[in-house]
């Protein structure tokens, strides 16, 4: 099999190429929005308070755990093209009415908070599903490359989104980049719509249970590997996935950059992304040591941005923390749906969302303090903490593992 082959090889599912092609539209939209989102928050409507990102971060990522006993059952069980369908119109008309409200010059800093809630509201509910759907187009024999080159369109969407959205505040302010994320969800729709439904490989349906999560709790509860990975999910949840806060506050408080300068920022973490996930779609099989090695990668990647005494050597940290970030929380995606039965892949995926980014409305409100009281770089401190935290939970799992191998 050819590189190209091999890197791409989840391509060769018509489905699979209709799907990605509209995902990617999306993912770019949705990048163009949570940058002109923290620049309205930051700029706009507080005189750059880091804590009120943090509420609106804390809001858009709450209902991952305040709806998790339903999300997980809800993609284990439901019509999950159906299910797409709905969420992501719900998301598509959701940016639209921002849009608007801010193009009027009616948006509040209260408004904000509601439509981070609903927007966060609707994407508890589409994660897991969209994750787990990937294996309806293209099956268990490609699942792995068909996630990583997911998580490839959301990165080029991480890179592209903010490049955009820095050039569209700058040109004709953030209300229109709200509504070009609206306009996004109209191509994955039209995706959804040109699926070959006979050509979709048929999940396992579970039964609908009334204790169908907790089920699903015990089901993780009696695997000691599962919990490693959603502890150390948790601690980089909670107070490493805050970059909306690190980013806005070093490009504006210390750096004193535009909205192009602030978009060039959140574009740089995700080209060193794009590079581990395209060397891993072809070469990479992930096990625990690779959450080992890159959560340590990311406590040392932020070491250095908040030593960076630069813009650009900043920027460079950005590259090693995208490379880090993006190949711990990669590798989590198949080493637990992978290893987890089919009928069980909604509520164990809905737990590692959950935890992952649900976590923080814990994190990102006491990341906005620190940011706002000590200044930016005393947060990065805690980002380091906590991915040197989550390499030790791994280690001591590793070693576990071993012992009880021999």
């Amino acid at each position: 099999m050819s590189a190209a082959g091999g890197t791409f090889r989840a391509m060769r599912h018509r489905n699979f190429r209709v799907w990605s092609a509209g995902a990617l539209v999306s993912n770019i939209g949705t990048g163009v929005q949570r940058t002109a989102q923290d620049w309205l928050v930051l700029v706009t409507l507080t005189h750059q308070s880091a804590a009120a990102v943090g509420i609106v971060m804390a809001l858009q990522f709450a209902p991952q755990l305040l709806w998790l006993p339903w999300t997980g059952s809800a993609a284990d069980h439901s019509d999950q093209r159906k299910l797409l369908m709905i969420t992501q119109a719900s998301m598509g008309l959701l940016a639209l009415l921002l849009g608007g409200l801010t193009l009027a010059g009616e948006v509040r800093l209260w408004q904000v908070y509601v439509f981070a809630f609903l927007f966060g509201s609707a994407a508890a509910f589409d994660a897991p599903v969209r994750q787990i759907f990937v294996a309806q187009l293209v099956g268990d024999a490609d699942l792995h490359n068909a996630v990583t080159l997911n998580t490839i369109s959301f990165n080029l969407g991480s890179l592209i989104g903010p490049a955009i959205s820095g050039l569209m505040i700058a040109a004709v302010g953030t209300g229109w980049a709200f509504v070009a994320n609206g306009a996004s969800f109209v191509m994955v729709l039209a995706s959804l719509l040109l699926l070959r439904t006979d050509a979709l490989h048929p999940s396992t349906a579970s039964k609908r249970t009334p204790g169908s999560f907790a089920e699903g709790l015990r089901y993780v509860a009696g695997r000691p590997d599962l919990i490693a990975i959603l502890v150390m999910l948790f601690l980089i949840g909670t107070f490493a996935l805050n970059f909306p806060i690190f980013i806005s506050t070093m490009a504006v408080g210390v750096f004193h950059s535009d909205a192009r300068g602030f978009g060039g920022l959140s574009s740089m973490m995700a080209v060193g992304a794009i590079a581990g996930v395209l060397w891993s779609a072809r070469y990479w099989r992930p096990t625990l040591m690779t959450l080992l090695w890159s959560a340590a990668l990311l406590g040392a990647g932020f070491v250095l941005a908040g030593l960076a005494p630069s813009y650009w050597l900043f920027a460079g940290a950005l590259v090693v923390i995208g490379i880090a970030c993006l190949t711990f929380i990669n590798a989590t995606n198949p080493l637990m749906q992978l290893t987890t039965p089919p009928a069980m892949r909604g509520r164990v995926m809905a737990l590692r969302i959950g935890i992952g980014l649900g976590a923080a409305p814990i994190g990102a409100p006491v990341v906005g303090w620190v940011a706002d009281r000590f200044g930016p770089r005393w947060a990065l401190g805690i980002g380091a903490a906590s991915g040197f935290a989550a390499a030790a939970v791994g280690a001591l799992a590793q070693w576990r593992g071993a012992d009880e191998r021999r």
